[in-house]
Order: C-alpha cells, then structure tokens, then sequence
C-alpha cells in the first residue's frame, strides 16, 4: 500500500483509559512509523464506549498531537463494543449492486437495533460453505448516535475524521501485514481497560468475533478497594514493580484472580467456537492491548487453552526513523498501539 500527502491519516485509537495516535509515512526505503503518542485520560470521560465529557476528551486528543507535534489533521478512528454488531451471514448469490439494495432488508433479521438508528456495511467473502447458491457476508452495523458522538468528538479537536473502522478490524489488518499468513485458526484478544475483544481468523477471514465487558481496569479497582487510593494511583501501583502502598504478594494475588477471571471467559468462547467449528483448533493466541504485557496472564491463558500465547508486534515491518522513538520505549507500548497502528495503515477515500 502507497501513501501520499493527500492521502495519509493519523490513526487515532480512543480508549477508555487512554489515547494513542500512530503516523505512517511512505519514504523510498518502505513504510516508515514518522510518529507515535500515547497518553492517559482521566477515568470517567469515556464508559462502556459512551463518550461522558466530550469537550475534555477533545482536549486531550488535541494535547497528544501538539505534544508529540503531529501536523496532520485528517485522521482515522475505530469504534467497538455493544454499540457494533459484526456477523456472518448467508444470503443468496448476488451482485454486489443488487445486495447494497437489498442490504437493509436482509441485515433486519440479524440486528438486535431499531434498523434506521444503525449505518450499515458489509462485504462478500465469497461462496457460503456447503450451501449452494448462497454467498458470505460479513455484515457490519454500528449504531448512529456513537459514529456520531466520535466523529463529532475529532471535529471539535480540530481533525477531520475521513475513516471510521471497527477496532477488531484495524487489529486484523495490522496483523495480517506482520505476519505471515497461516492456514492454522488463529485467535487475536484485544484486553483494553474496560473491554475485552476475540477475533478469530482462518485463513486470514474472520469467522468468529465476540466482546466480554472485562478489562485492566479490574484490576485497578480491586487495587483501590485494598488499599483505598485514587484511580491514577491504582494505575501507577499496577504498572510499578514494587509500591510502599501495596505488598508484591497482595498485588500478586489481585492480578491472579483477575486473569483467571479472563482466561475463563476467553476458554468459554473458544468453547463455543469449537461448538460451531468441531474440527479446528487454535494453535496461536495474539494479544495485544494493556493486558498483553501482563506475564501471568500470557502463562495462565497458554495453560488454560493449549496455545501458544505472544504479544502482538504491531511495529514489525515499519522502519522506525525518528529519534524520540527508542526501540526499548516501543517493545513496551507494542501491544497498546496495535488498533492505532492499524488504523494508520488506512487511507483517504477508504471504504
């Protein structure tokens, strides 16, 4: 893929915790990672992908830029969680033409919404499996109101929105561009703060997609419960390799529980993807997120799934040019800048 000035985006992840932008460049040498910026918002500005305090959050979406003086303004942005439906469906072999007019009706049998609160989108995958005369869709409908609320949101931060993906899409793509393809079933988890997301791939087509309301911030709470302190501390504590405030072996133990909690959601959707695909079998786990760079959790879900278990390089096949971004800086952010990283691999003018 070629980019040029006209056509370059900033990929901007909104997260309920934090926000992170990405700039790609093409330069003679290949694609190169110009800029990234990470930082954190108060807690409370965004909840369950509802955005509280539009204004500050502009803000800080104009903060990141300035800081880490990035220039472009148009922007692609992700959206997720129980505001998107994402499914297969099968519908009988048509023209795409034909399907965009006939979209709306199929799509009223599949989303839980009101049909005209919802944008939809689709695309053909091919010819359904075992099923004559049918194709694959995969459908895509997100409610108005939170495109709306994020669209909205850039504008007021001084950007132009120009593409709005969903954010286990923009993981797969930045996936899909660093490593090699594989016939094996492959898992990608996305663990954000308040979130967690599964997309399962074979041969490189999603087949299987679910969101659980289960995220870091969990374990930020039961660190706040302990030991009564403010959310920043409780993120400072989690993140710190020893604190004044909390023992190593208590803080060990509240990370435990939560990271069982999570393998044993992620176990019972595997479960119930096995139900529908009795003959395959994930191999190859890939997180990404703030829950990916914890250890216990990567051991506990290799144990409880039979997987090999990695965290996401999202960096792998970008040159890195830019002095402020240090090697050892981006091996530590890697899986957190996965979905902003994909989304900066999109374009102007982008489906």
């Amino acid at each position: 893929m070629f980019f040029s000035k006209k056509t370059n985006v900033v990929g901007l992840d909104i997260g309920s915790s934090t926000i992170k932008a990405s700039e790609i460049v093409e330069t003679k040498r290949g694609q190169s990672l110009k800029n990234f910026g990470m930082s954190q918002i108060p807690p409370g500005i965004i909840e369950e992908g509802i955005i509280r305090d539009p204004q500050l959050l502009a803000d800080a979406v104009r903060d990141l830029f300035k800081s880490h003086n990035i220039r472009e303004q148009n922007v692609a942005i992700a959206i997720g969680g129980y505001s998107v439906i994402v499914k297969k469906i099968n519908v009988p072999t048509m023209e795409e033409e034909q399907l965009q007019e006939t979209i709306q009706f199929e799509a009223e049998q599949y989303i839980p919404f009101d049909i005209s609160d919802v944008n939809l989108d689709f695309q053909i995958l091919g010819e359904a499996e075992q099923t004559p005369n049918q194709m694959s869709v995969l459908l895509v409908a997100a409610k108005k109101e939170m495109v709306n609320d994020y669209v909205g949101l850039v504008q007021t931060a001084g950007l132009n929105p120009c593409v709005v993906d969903i954010d286990a899409f923009a993981l797969q793509n930045i996936y899909e561009i660093n490593y090699e393809p594989n016939e094996e079933s492959v898992a990608l988890i996305d663990i954000g703060a308040s979130k967690t997301s599964l997309n399962i791939l074979r041969d490189n087509t999603s087949v299987f997609m679910r969101d659980v309301s289960l995220g870091c911030g969990q374990i930020n709470q039961k660190i706040m419960e302990r030991i009564d302190c403010t959310p920043q501390e409780a993120e400072t504590i989690k993140l710190s390799g020893e604190s004044d405030q909390i023992s190593i072996g208590d803080k060990r133990e509240i990370i435990s529980s939560i990271v069982g909690d999570w393998c044993s959601e992620i176990r019972r959707a595997l479960d119930f993807f096995y139900s529908t695909y009795p003959d395959d079998q994930i191999r190859r786990i890939i997180l990404s997120g703030g829950g990916g760079n914890i250890p216990e959790f990567r051991q506990m879900l290799a144990t409880e799934t039979a997987s090999e278990v990695e965290t996401i390089n999202p960096f792998g096949k970008f040159l890195v040019e830019s002095d402020r971004l240090e090697s050892s800086y981006l091996e530590q952010i890697a899986p957190q800048a996965a979905i902003s990283m994909g989304l900066a691999i999109r374009k102007v003018g982008d489906k």
